[in-house]
């Protein structure tokens, strides 16, 4: 996709710009050995395993860098990135591959900045979309410091989360993180089996986590904890981004997520995979009062057949409207003006196979 091709440019330039302010630790990037032990106090307090070192406290630094999370679709990879962030950076869906490209959710701490790339769920490509998204995954890999590996509490491991293991442990000089997501929706004794599963994952595959850590996005349990564990696992350095800055999406970037994720609102089967949101233009409207702006937003909700366009727009354009003024809100609140938006629904025709269509709609 070229925006991400710009995004893992925009990384590794960073990288690079590292590399010449800090020296390189021995040994390269700090690894999870030591000693298993359990952590924490309360219902959580039995569910997280870290790793304990011998290494001597070391002077207060300042740490910078990039951690992905990785994992199946729908694994609560979007859900816990904008719960560290603080605010909504990532569209949410109950439905598998919601997120398209990496998003970059950036978190501000005394001692360091940590930067999230929420990235597409890895999955068995059935379209050239899926394609290209499974090698934006593998992309970003390559570029992180550490790699957080999103696994549901309830679910048990699976053919997907064995594979996405298995290429994981080929990245040697990476921490690897496994998180336990949605925690809220398990009990301690099923949560304590799955934790078991995870290490003992790790251990057939013939690497150790650097960390494996339960968490409850949507509960905010053990939130914090995961950002103090990945953070000591960043090189040392200055801050990579102004302070405040949230996310470095494009602004029409966002907009268009947030249209996208109220259209995928109720939507099943193969729909969901086949909407795509372009935003066509963003202009001020003219001749109004200064204390009175209003942004004109033009919008275009693909989808890839003529039969999908009257589910989308319902009868008599109810579903689109609807659709309209849910994301109106959240555009709303995220630019802090009053917006009019303008929706429409085109056919793009089998878009997911068609390089042509992937590179108009900016995959």
């Amino acid at each position: 996709m070229a925006q991400d091709a710009v995004i893992v440019g925009r990384l590794g330039a960073h990288r690079k710009a590292q590399a010449g302010l800090r020296p390189e630790a021995p040994g390269g990037r700090r690894s999870g050995a030591g000693a298993a032990r359990l952590c924490g106090s309360g219902r959580m307090g039995a569910m997280s395993v870290r790793t304990q070192s011998s290494e001597k406290p070391a002077e207060a630094v300042h740490r910078a860098g990039f951690a992905c999370f990785v994992g199946r679709p729908n694994a609560g990879k979007s859900t816990l990135t904008n719960a560290l962030v603080g605010q909504k950076v990532a569209i949410t869906a109950n439905q598998p591959q919601t997120t398209r490209h990496t998003v970059r959710g950036i978190v501000h701490r005394p001692d360091a900045q940590l930067i999230l790339v929420d990235t597409p769920g890895l999955h068995k490509p059935r379209t050239l979309l899926g394609e290209r998204l499974n090698d934006i995954v593998r992309t970003t890999w390559a570029e992180v410091d550490v790699i957080g590996f999103c696994l549901p509490a309830n679910e048990k491991l699976g053919p997907g989360d064995r594979f996405i293991a298995k290429e994981l442990a080929s990245i040697r000089k990476t921490p690897k993180i496994a998180i336990v997501t949605k925690t809220d929706l398990v009990d301690g004794k099923t949560l304590a089996e799955q934790l078991i599963a995870i290490d003992q994952l790790g251990k057939e595959l013939g690497f150790e986590w650097a960390e494996i850590v339960p968490v409850s996005a949507v509960g905010d349990k053990q939130v914090g904890l995961l950002a103090d564990l990945i953070v000591p696992l960043l090189p040392e350095g200055p801050a990579l981004y102004p302070e405040g800055d949230l996310t470095d999406e494009p602004e029409q970037v966002m907009i268009a997520e947030l249209i996208r994720e109220a259209a995928l609102e109720g939507v099943r089967d193969e729909l969901p995979h086949s909407i795509a949101v372009v935003v066509e233009e963003m202009l001020p409207r003219e001749d109004r009062p200064a204390d009175k702006p209003l942004l004109d937003i033009h919008a275009f909700v693909y989808i890839e057949r003529p039969s999908q366009k009257g589910i989308i727009i319902g009868p008599k354009g109810k579903r689109l409207k609807e659709v309209g003024i849910k994301s109106r809100k959240q555009i709303e609140a995220l630019l802090g003006t009053p917006v009019f938006l303008d929706l429409h629904v085109k056919v793009a025709k089998d878009w997911q196979r068609d390089p042509r269509q992937l590179r108009k709609l900016g995959f």
